[in-house]
């Protein structure tokens, strides 16, 4: 594994804002304009204004958000809303939720990991990035020198030695807690007894790290690091900026869910489901399922049950029609990537951009298709009643095998291809990188 630090955290005097409920957000990329405009509301040192701060009337551009982070950023700290702490520590995290009636802890650590390049050594990404969202957190990076939201990392624990270890150093202190907007609780205790600490970095030691999520992130930390480097403003191999703020949790932890991330798809000519049946059927065995609301529940219900990345469900949004679609033909998606590995060409999201989007819609409707991403069924199902794309499709979810297996030799998925749900929270530790 990468070198794994304590550090000095950045945290918020509860004595001054109150509740940590108030002043927690998620990450900024499942944030919307309504959950934006509610977190600037509920409490004037809420980290929405740091993490995504909104436009203000007057202002001259983009540029003016992030100016305004960092000067809320300074502030808060001058005036101790922001304490840093003392000494180093990791900071043991679980976070309870709630999924289709089942409740889950998924346990974890936030540490800070050193910085290196994707195909240097041990940490792997899993999915492609977009240059939108890069040069966002770039700027925002680049204006608070402050890791403001943590990085998702896994690691491959089976016996979950290094999350007992934790568990077992923390278990009689009291935790501080959070509650976000969806009621997941998140609780954290400070690690700082060096000796545990070193414990755990031993355990860490020998495990390669999948980022799991903030790629983005990951990426523009690396980059903002070089350009320090570059300048001559790196200190030394220990300045901050060589590592970024990490949450590791364990590749077996039973509270561990990888949710499905549903496609919406625009820029196509309206099309019919039995049109698109046409399309689909010499690569598709298609089947349909009813139309509305109800046969959009009863896809989800048959792809879940089927457990394989062999199916896809399409609703055409002018007719309410929906289909469930069984691939089989493999060997298309090998004519089509021949570049790409067996386990990566039997992604349903492969199956679906390469084979689907890329090249029988692309083609046939000489369009050019793209995707809104969602991962709710309400949402998909909102958007086929109120028409906001042309065909919506329901994805089944990647699998940790698949994550260990396509990022552990050296390739990407597809953008969007996992949800690990829930997100962590943004708020309960700050990692200064200048």
């Amino acid at each position: 594994m990468p070198d794994v630090q304590p550090f000095q955290a950045w945290r918020y005097d509860l004595g001054r804002v109150g509740a940590l409920s108030d002043v927690v957000a998620p990450p900024y990329d499942v944030v919307d304009e309504a959950l934006q405009e509610a977190l600037h509301r509920r409490h004037p040192a809420n980290v929405i204004r740091l993490e995504l701060n909104r436009s203000e009337p007057g202002d001259a551009g983009p540029q003016d958000r992030y100016v305004r982070a960092a000067r809320l950023l300074r502030e808060w700290q001058r005036e101790g809303i922001l304490i840093q702490d003392p000494h180093p520590a990791l900071y043991v995290y679980h976070q309870s939720f709630s999924l289709d009636g089942q409740t889950f802890t998924r346990r974890g650590v936030l540490a800070r990991i050193r910085l290196e390049p994707f195909g240097s050594g041990r940490i792997f990404p899993h999915e492609e990035t977009m240059s939108g969202p890069k040069e966002d957190r770039l700027h925002l990076l680049r204006a608070t020198g402050m890791n403001i939201s943590p990085i998702f990392g896994l690691y491959p624990d089976p016996e979950c030695a290094v999350q007992q270890l934790l568990d077992e150093a923390v278990l009689r202190q009291p935790p501080l807690e959070a509650v976000d907007h969806l009621g997941v609780v998140s609780r954290f205790w400070p690690l700082r007894d060096l000796h545990r600490i070193a414990d755990v970095q031993r355990l860490l030691y020998p495990r390669p790290v999948f980022i799991a999520d903030g790629h983005h992130r990951y990426e523009t930390a690396l980059r903002y690091r070089d350009e320090l480097r570059q300048a001559g403003q790196l200190a030394d191999d220990q300045a901050p900026a060589n590592f970024v703020l990490t949450a590791l949790v364990g590749m077996s932890d039973p509270g561990l869910r990888i949710l499905p991330t549903h496609r919406l798809v625009s820029g196509l000519p309206e099309i019919s489901g039995e049109a698109l049946r046409a399309l689909l059927r010499e690569h598709f065995d298609v089947e349909k399922v009813g139309v509305g609301d109800e046969a959009a529940a009863t896809m989800r219900e048959l792809i879940e049950a089927e457990g394989t990345q062999e199916v896809l469900g399409f609703g055409t949004v002018c007719d309410g029609v929906w289909q469930l679609a069984r691939f089989r033909k493999p060997e298309a998606m090998a004519e089509l990537a021949p570049q790409r590995s067996p386990a990566w060409r039997s992604l349903a999201v492969s199956v679906l951009h390469v084979l689907v989007l890329d090249d029988l819609l692309a083609g046939a409707l000489e369009c050019d298709p793209t995707c809104r991403y969602v991962h709710r069924l309400d949402e998909v199902q909102q958007a086929v009643r109120s028409k906001a794309c042309q065909i919506a499709v329901l994805v089944p979810a990647a699998t940790m095998e698949h994550i260990r297996q396509i990022a552990g030799g050296g390739e990407k998925m597809p953008p969007k291809s996992t949800y690990f749900y829930p997100k962590l929270l943004t708020g309960l530790v700050f990692h200064a990188v200048r």
